[in-house]
């Protein structure tokens, strides 16, 4: 038999008192599509970084077809054959197709010659595999779906024959990851090995050819993906059997407490972002807004916190207009009993080198409750966030722990616990379950639904379908900065949300 594509042996991996990768054997057979599955802070994400050489493992063997070697950094993993597309495209965004994918491999100082050369084999692969992207386009005017076409030629350009895919699908309608999987099995078809890490179970029963999990640092199963199951892999990924959903309740929605009218936002360079959008929010619902990332929606809801001032159109909170105003700012709206959880909760919801306990208290860290004669009480402010870390299940539950060695699902709990915990009467909540497993997902939805039943108004912006229309009672669809259609939950289809956030119009999409 040939031997495998990627051996790993015993792979041990430490961060100070965080055990990451814990004696971790996986073996991956050329050809195959493997998933790897495992809740937040399991080890998934720091296994595949030893393998492409962000990390060096404290101890084990990395057998590249058979042959050990040493993974030193990513240069190494490239001449192995070994390429990652990461969550977050590392695009150019100014650059061509084609300068992306010559960028550091630009095959000499005459760049002419070399560009010629990347210009035929961008056409050979994009034959080959369904990749075809024009080459002279520039990457601030592709789609989402576009731009991981590139990501994945820039991969196979240098020659890779193992690709690591990190949540590939998060970011793509429903039309766009079947145009990916599509890409995958051609690959596979062509001998080429791919490694998927996701959360999403149902794309690992979908796409893959075995399946291993990952819990606490261990790797604790192998399956055949055709001899096990949803539920199966749930259980093994958390230890224990999820219970079924409760049925949801029917809305009683209350009054307007949060309204926009004819808003529109302009980013740093002036783009409009957002274009005249209308919306009401109501006390007991949820209102969600689906869409391709980077389609305004980013922007909408960092005008509705009061983080990005409009560039026309009214904002009222609690029937009081706050925008136009002179204390339109994230203080003074949380003073108005709003919460904001950000998209981007590295950028905007902790600072990565403060502890869990600090953020806590981040942005209500002048409450009275953890002060003492003007100055923070360290005391306080631990007891505060050893409480939240205990009724969300944050892990490891260490207040003193730097906020940027939790897991991106532990990190995303904490925030939820801090804007949750202050009561606000209207809560905005930007991809609450980005990089968040199976378990936390069911938690964390949980926390939305009682706070719609507790008469709380609830806007929810996700690029996850299945969370949308788990959770909404209506669900407005944006493209392009626009409101492209407005459906409630009853009426709604993947189908017809991947429509209408492909910027089909809405008699079309129905």
């Amino acid at each position: 038999m040939a031997p495998p594509a990627i051996a790993l042996r015993g792979i041990e991996k430490r961060f100070g008192a965080v055990h990451a990768n814990r004696a971790v054997d996986l073996t991956v057979r050329r050809g195959t599509i493997h998933g790897i599955i495992g809740e937040n802070g399991a080890g998934k994400s720091t296994l595949m970084a030893i393998l492409h050489g962000f990390y060096q493992a404290d101890a084990g063997s990395i057998l590249v077809n058979g042959r050990e070697v040493a993974i030193r950094d990513s240069r190494d993993a490239i001449r192995l054959g070994i390429e990652m597309v990461h969550q977050h495209f590392m695009l150019v965004e100014r650059f061509t197709v084609l300068e992306n994918v010559m960028l550091g491999a630009e095959g000499g100082p005459l760049l002419a010659r070399g560009a010629a050369k990347a210009r035929a084999e961008l056409a050979r692969l994009g034959e080959a595999f369904g990749l075809r992207v024009d080459p002279d386009a520039r990457i601030e005017n592709l789609p989402v779906g576009a731009q991981q076409r590139v990501e994945i030629l820039k991969a196979l350009y240098r020659g890779a024959e193992l690709l690591i895919l990190d949540e590939p699908t998060g970011v793509l309608t429903p039309q766009e990851a079947d145009d990916l999987f599509r890409v995958l099995r051609a690959l596979r078809a062509q001998g080429r090995t791919v490694l998927l890490i996701t959360h999403k179970l149902r794309e690992i029963m979908a796409i893959t050819d075995r399946v291993s999990v990952m819990r606490a640092g261990r790797m604790v199963a192998h399956r055949e993906t055709a001899a096990t199951s949803v539920a199966e892999l749930g259980e093994l990924m958390i230890g224990r059997r999820l219970a079924a959903p409760a049925p949801r309740p029917a809305p009683k929605p209350g009054p307007v407490l949060l309204e926009a009218r004819n808003l529109s936002v302009r980013d740093a360079a002036g783009v409009e972002r957002v274009k005249g959008v209308d919306l009401a929010l109501r006390g007991g619902e949820i209102l969600g807004i689906a869409g391709v990332a980077g389609n305004g929606q980013g922007e909408l809801l960092e005008a509705l916190a009061g983080m990005r001032r409009p560039s026309a159109g009214e904002i009222r909170l609690g029937g009081q207009t706050v925008f136009p105003g002179r204390d339109f700012n994230p203080a003074a709206l949380r003073r108005q009993r709003l919460g904001h959880v950000p998209e981007d909760r590295l950028r905007s919801g902790l600072l990565r080198n403060a502890s869990a306990a600090e953020t806590a208290i981040l942005g209500y860290q002048d409450d009275p409750s953890w002060r003492r004669f003007g100055l923070l009480a360290p005391a306080a402010v631990a007891a505060h966030a050893a409480r939240l870390m205990r009724d969300y299940d944050v892990r490891p539950a260490d207040p003193a722990l730097r906020s940027a060695l939790f897991s991106g699902g532990n990190q995303q709990k904490l925030i939820l616990a801090r804007e949750i915990d202050r009561d606000p009467q209207v809560l905005l909540v930007g991809q609450p379950t980005r990089g968040v497993d199976i378990g936390g997902i069911d938690a964390i939805h949980q926390r939305l639904l009682a706070c719609r039943a507790a008469g709380k108004a609830v806007l929810l912006v996700s690029v996850e379908l299945d969370e949308i229309m788990a959770l909404a009672d209506r669900i407005l669809v944006m493209f392009d900065g626009r409101i492209m259609g407005e459906l409630a939950a009853a009426e709604a289809d993947e189908q017809r949300l991947g429509l209408l956030m492909a910027g089909v119009a809405p008699e079309r999409a129905a």
